[in-house]
């Protein structure tokens, strides 16, 4: 059975993957921003672990990564966290997974939420100023985060999942996609021994698709990870 950490677990997709690993019979080890956001009573005997912190706040997320080390190396870290259409996108969507990754142990997989609206995003850097980016932006930027990564650390595959426009908070009552089907990707993604391509997927309902230009441009990506360095002080390897 697979070590599997998936971030902003507390409800929605999150939830639902760390479910369906545990489900699986999968050791889960969730983040939530606090641990009062586990309001189910049978939460925390579900999970390997529970790790906190506000991936809004730089110092916070350090602690996240120390905290994720306590488990060990993972098999599988799912960057599931996200926020939508608030100053805190940047840093939540983008710049945490970067730092996260960068921080913790290398894993056998790493997989990192997208969105289709990442199609509209701007290659812009600039951007990364907290603020500025929409998040359009950031989902183009964590895209083009994981397809770098799939060619740089050997023994570690990176893919990108959209999920889909789910029923979730952030999605709306009204979203049209299927919210099973929202998780199962990256379930799949972070346990499943034959996955096709084994890495640098950009990934939607277990099917792959074309992702933004950019986001496959060695030259964008390069300078995609000289800027989060540059952003957070904190080096990839």
């Amino acid at each position: 059975m697979a070590l599997v950490l998936v971030t902003g677990a507390s409800s929605g997709l999150g939830r639902n993957t760390a479910n369906a690993l545990a489900g699986e019979g999968h050791d889960v080890v969730v983040h939530v921003r606090n641990s009062a956001r586990l309001t189910d009573v049978g939460d925390t005997g579900r999970w390997k672990g529970v790790i906190t912190g506000d991936l809004a706040e730089p110092d916070e997320i350090r602690d996240v990564a120390r905290q994720a080390s306590e488990f060990g190396r993972f098999d599988a870290v799912i960057h599931n966290a996200g926020v939508m259409y608030r100053p805190e996108d940047v840093t939540v969507n983008t710049v945490a997974p970067y730092m996260l990754t960068a921080l913790m142990d290398k894993p056998a997989r790493l997989i990192y939420l997208s969105s289709s609206m990442h199609r509209t995003g701007s290659t812009d850097l600039r951007r990364l100023a907290p603020g500025t980016a929409s998040y359009d932006d950031t989902k183009l930027w964590v895209t083009t985060l994981a397809l770098a990564l799939a060619s740089r650390w050997e023994g570690t595959s990176s893919h990108a999942v959209d999920p889909g426009w789910v029923p979730t908070r952030m999605g709306g009552r009204g979203a049209p996609d299927d919210l099973t089907a929202g998780h199962q990707t990256q379930a799949w993604l972070a346990t499943h021994p034959d996955v096709t391509p084994s890495t640098g997927g950009y990934w939607y309902h277990q099917q792959t698709q074309t992702p933004h230009p950019a986001s496959q441009d060695e030259e964008f990506q390069a300078q995609l990870l000289q800027a989060l360095e540059s952003h957070t002080g904190v080096r990839l390897d």
